[in-house]
């Protein structure tokens, strides 16, 4: 187990006993670790669970998690997410070649990107990609598939952590642009053969507008990743699984 099987009793006179108390019982029971979530308007007891050799694992708006490792050799427990996930949708008519494009406002450099922004906390990669489009643009789409994942280290706007960036394929189904003027500076309808050769967008918008161009060309067939969802080993839950499409002879095997 790696928690307390019952809260512990919190005054400020009562909890040094009883947090050592406890934890001489549950090294006894041969539990693993023991999780602590300490409320905000607790927080004195942080300082007292860090002399009994805790130490922070993180905090949210309302309350701080700390750990102790209670077996052998060093600590197993998962580290806290390092990493922030931003998405977003390359929104093509296949009618017209165009491809929606916006000029972030903040920016030094006014170059052409693709709308988006960060996934929020439970929310799937295509409702984020669908959701900061309108956001930004107005224009209501339907998520087709991911077109490109980046990785990036050490990255100062995620606070010195991880980055995941995926641009996702979008499919319109309103035109009439209506951007968000605190984001964006600009926001047009640009040809996806002239934002694959254009200088004034971003290296990776130029590079996933050429591999959009090739798809758009030859088959979405050829560049697509695409989802499919599945029940999870959990009871009540599912995931979703993104790779390319199989052959039928491959997904009809049994």
């Amino acid at each position: 187990a790696l928690a307390s099987p019952q809260p512990l009793a919190l005054s400020s006179g009562s909890l040094p006993r009883s947090l050592a108390g406890a934890l001489a019982r549950w090294r006894e029971e041969g539990r693993v670790a023991v999780w602590l979530r300490v409320p905000i308007l607790w927080s004195g007891f942080a300082a007292v669970a860090a002399a009994q050799g805790f130490a922070f694992h993180h905090a949210e708006q309302g309350s701080s998690t700390l750990t102790l490792w209670l077996g052998e050799g060093p600590s197993r427990l998962p580290g806290y997410a390092t990493h922030q996930l931003g998405v977003a949708g390359a929104v093509l008519d296949e009618t017209t070649g165009k491809v929606l494009v916006v000029q972030d406002r903040n920016k030094t450099v006014n170059a052409w990107k693709f709308p988006g922004g960060l996934s929020n906390p439970g929310e799937d990669i295509g409702d984020t990609a669908v959701r900061e489009v309108f956001e930004e643009t107005g224009i209501k789409s339907e998520f087709k598939s991911i077109l490109s994942i980046r990785q990036q280290h050490k990255h100062p706007g995620a606070f010195g952590k991880s980055d995941m960036y995926i641009i996702c394929r979008l499919e319109p189904s309103s035109f009439n642009i209506t951007f968000c003027q605190q984001e964006c500076l600009r926001c047009e309808w640009t040809d996806l053969d002239e934002l694959a050769r254009t200088k004034d967008a971003t290296p990776i918008t130029s590079n996933v507008a050429k591999l959009l161009l090739y798809g758009y060309r030859e088959g979405f067939d050829k560049i697509d990743i695409t989802m499919k969802e599945f029940p999870a080993v959990y009871t009540g839950l599912f995931y979703k699984l993104y790779h390319r499409e199989l052959p039928e002879a491959y997904r009809n095997m049994t």
